[in-house]
């Protein structure tokens, strides 16, 4: 088995926001990986004592541990029991109720030696590779999908959009927001290679367009994690007029997981 991870902040003097691990339980058997991206704060208060980076940083180690250590719980059980251990860490001092506390994209990947199974929430994306070279994108694209109208200020999508009937949902404060996950298995002998990547990363094929999904993938094995997350920051870079990134922030937090089982 190969694994190797890379997560730089969109600035140096900024906290990451990402979160992402890969973990191999002592018995040997199978593995797991996580990978959150944090919801980046509005400039007013949301509520919360705690940064995205403490929200991130409790929600992934709790889910690191409970996807290796339940391993048979089904994953959105995992994310429940996650996000319901992470709430007890901070109720007594915020305002969870606030349509911006602390909230993140969520990747899990777990594997035996029979089945990968796979919960994606938002978006962030997760690639499988067959062992005919042939990649599956598995995406949350819910956000995606609704009119920009929705989402022409944070105020709108707040109060219309966010964690609601109809729009798109992220891990925040509720439990029960495990249950709108894409989720799935796949049969272990059909899985050879797994990426993870936050929409930092992804932008490599959805905002620069390089290539398609499986062209990422093929250059995450060449490149390495961190080549890709190189390789982006010099399109942001290079993007001088914005043809691509348009209103988008030029850097964003980026993180990839790749892993061979």
């Amino acid at each position: 088995m190969r694994t190797e991870l890379a997560s730089e902040p969109g600035a140096p003097l900024r906290p990451n926001e990402d979160f992402a691990a890969v973990a191999l339980p002592a018995g040997g058997q199978g593995g797991a990986l996580v990978l959150l991206d944090g919801v980046t704060p509005p400039p007013v208060d949301y509520g919360c004592r705690h940064s995205v980076a403490w929200f991130t940083s409790h929600l992934g180690g709790t889910l690191t541990e409970l996807s290796v250590s339940e391993r048979d719980a089904p994953l959105p059980d995992v994310l429940s029991q996650a996000i319901s251990r992470t709430v007890r860490a901070h109720t007594q001092t915020c305002d969870l109720s606030h349509p911006r506390t602390p909230q993140a994209t969520v990747v899990l990947a777990r594997w035996s030696s029979t089945a990968v199974e796979y919960l994606v929430l938002s978006d962030s994306a997760l690639l499988f590779e067959r062992p005919d070279g042939t990649v599956t994108a598995v995406l949350d694209d819910r956000l995606s999908l609704l009119p920009r109208a929705s989402l022409a200020t944070a105020a709108i999508a707040d109060s219309t959009v966010r964690n609601k009937e109809g729009g798109f949902w992220t891990a925040a404060a509720d439990p029960a927001v495990a249950a709108r996950a894409v989720t799935g298995t796949v049969p272990r002998e059909e899985v050879r290679s797994l990426v993870a990547l936050t929409d930092g990363a992804s932008r490599w094929v959805e905002k620069f367009r390089e290539g398609d999904w499986t062209d990422c993938l093929t250059f995450v094995r060449k490149a390495g994690a961190h080549g890709l997350v190189q390789r982006v920051r010099e399109l942001e870079v290079t993007d001088v007029e914005r043809e691509f990134l348009g209103r988008a922030k030029t850097h964003d937090d980026a993180s990839v997981v790749f892993v061979e089982l």
